[in-house]
């Protein structure tokens, strides 16, 4: 009986126990070498649920920053200036509305027979007679006498315009309560005045009439006892 070497069945053996099939247990523990890729691509897809990761800005992103902000600061400084503009022009119009609408008020009705071209030049030619009257006296009279002159003067020739300027002084005087009482006190002595000087005058007229009156009766009762 031969007998092989051992040798010889240990190869036979050896790729006997490698080719043996494995169990259910070791294939379920064993993965294959992609495994490996297809976890990490399922670990880089994010559900929909989760916040994107936020990106450092690039280059174009600072330079869209900085000219949105340029864009805002430009805006906002020129829409300040308009608003500032259209609120000065506000200002203009309404104070040149109310002054024309004041100015107008000053004019008399178109009813009445008062003109302002001749009757201003009546005033000021009033004013510089008084100014030429006064020359030679002290300040004083330097002073008040072409304004009084001129004054008189408007309210005889412009009574109706010089009415509508009183009013507009007036009313400028009540928001200060001392110059319109001082007005008040002022006006009712002028008036005062100017009611004794009209009673005086009367009486005197009366006094000179009736003194002319009976100076011609005797005068006529001389005339006749004489005949």
């Amino acid at each position: 009986m031969a007998f092989r070497p051992l040798r010889a069945s240990l190869p036979v053996a050896a790729a006997a126990s490698t080719a043996r099939p494995e169990s259910p247990d070791q294939n379920l523990s064993r993965k294959p070498i992609y495994d490996d890729v297809s976890l990490n691509r399922r670990s880089k897809t994010r559900s929909p649920l989760e916040p994107p990761q936020s990106l450092p800005p690039t280059p174009t992103d600072r330079l869209a920053a900085q000219v949105r902000r340029a864009r805002l600061f430009v805006y906002a400084h020129a829409r300040a200036a308009e608003d500032r503009v259209d609120s000065f022009m506000s200002f203009v119009l309404i104070h040149e509305r109310t002054f024309t609408r004041t100015v107008a008020s000053l004019a008399p009705p178109p009813e009445s027979q008062e003109r302002l071209i001749p009757g201003s030049l009546y005033v000021l030619v009033a004013a510089m007679t008084g100014s030429i009257v006064s020359r030679n006296r002290n300040l004083l009279l330097r002073a008040t006498v072409p304004a009084a002159v001129g004054l008189g003067a408007a309210w005889v020739v412009l009574p109706l315009t010089m009415r509508n300027v009183g009013d507009l002084v007036w009313t400028y005087e009540e928001k200060m309560p001392v110059v319109s009482l001082n007005h008040l006190r002022v006006r009712g002595a002028v008036e005062e005045a100017v009611k004794q000087s009209k009673s005086a005058y009367t009486r005197v007229r009366g006094a000179i009439e009736q003194g002319v009156k009976e100076s011609r009766e005797a005068v006529e009762g001389w005339v006749s006892k004489g005949k």
